[in-house]
């Protein structure tokens, strides 16, 4: 890893917002917000409450138009696109609750991932194909082994336990095939056991598929662990980015975020 830091350097620009706003009414949310998020980084953005961070995803998810400002993937704007076409291009989020169909099978979760990500929006049509049916059966595999659920593919998600209905809302973001993961508070509500599990399938999830994350979490234990670099937002703005050294030495953070605690 001693070089990791200069090959991210090097590397591409996956995602970049530029100069992003979003008012509600006299409200600012996001206040001229520009990151950088390299192909093969992990980020982690973090803030107090109210600060921005969920208004930052829901933008880049496209569930939120901007005010004003542009947000590019791959070297493309995406500000003009349905939520559904920002997945075909490879941006897939895991919600801060699971968002799981209850009554359905495991597997027959992560089918309905699969086939919404390659399809899009659903067409019975696409239903017809038996080879493509085919492919998103093995993509929904290749799925729940990734996120160590494969063993329970005929149970219904509804009956697994929380850790591992929030470890299928993680592997149905996944069966999207996404370049950029999106994960906002993946561990909220778990056990310490739970949550150590949801940690080592992130470090896992990123050194096999060496997939590009963007992290929302409250746990500096977690965010510290897993990042290679920290966005931090107050009020809005970007007040902070850096290495997790950097950021836990960071007065402004220290103060903004703690109260002047050290991290």
């Amino acid at each position: 890893m001693s070089s990791g830091s200069e090959s991210r350097s090097d590397a591409p620009s996956l995602l970049e917002t530029r100069g992003l706003v979003k008012e509600f009414g006299g409200l600012v949310a996001t206040d001229d917000v520009s990151i950088d998020v390299k192909r093969g980084e992990r980020v982690s953005v973090i803030g107090p409450n109210g600060a921005g961070k969920s208004t930052l995803i829901n933008l880049i998810t496209r569930r939120l138009d901007p005010t004003a400002g542009d947000i590019v993937f791959k070297g493309d704007s995406i500000v003009n696109l349905k939520p559904h076409q920002v997945v075909q291009r490879g941006i897939s989020k895991s919600f801060q609750t699971a968002s799981i169909f209850p009554d359905l099978t495991v597997m027959e979760n992560a089918e309905i991932a699969a086939l919404a990500a390659e399809n899009g929006e659903f067409g019975f049509n696409f239903l017809t194909h038996r080879d493509k049916l085919t492919s998103v059966h093995e993509l929904a595999e290749n799925t729940l082994e990734s996120v160590g659920l494969l063993s329970r593919a005929g149970t219904t998600a509804a009956d697994l336990p929380y850790g591992d209905k929030r470890r299928l809302e993680i592997g149905i973001a996944l069966a999207a095939e996404p370049d950029l993961l999106l994960m906002d508070e993946p561990t909220a509500g778990m056990s310490p056991e739970e949550t150590q599990a949801t940690v080592d399938l992130i470090e896992e999830v990123k050194e096999e598929l060496g997939l590009t994350f963007v992290l929302v979490e409250h746990d500096m234990e977690i965010v510290f662990s897993v990042s290679d670099r920290i966005v931090v937002l107050n009020r809005g703005r970007v007040i902070a980015e850096g290495t997790p050294d950097e950021i836990r030495g960071n007065p402004d953070v220290q103060e903004a975020y703690l109260g002047g605690v050290e991290l």
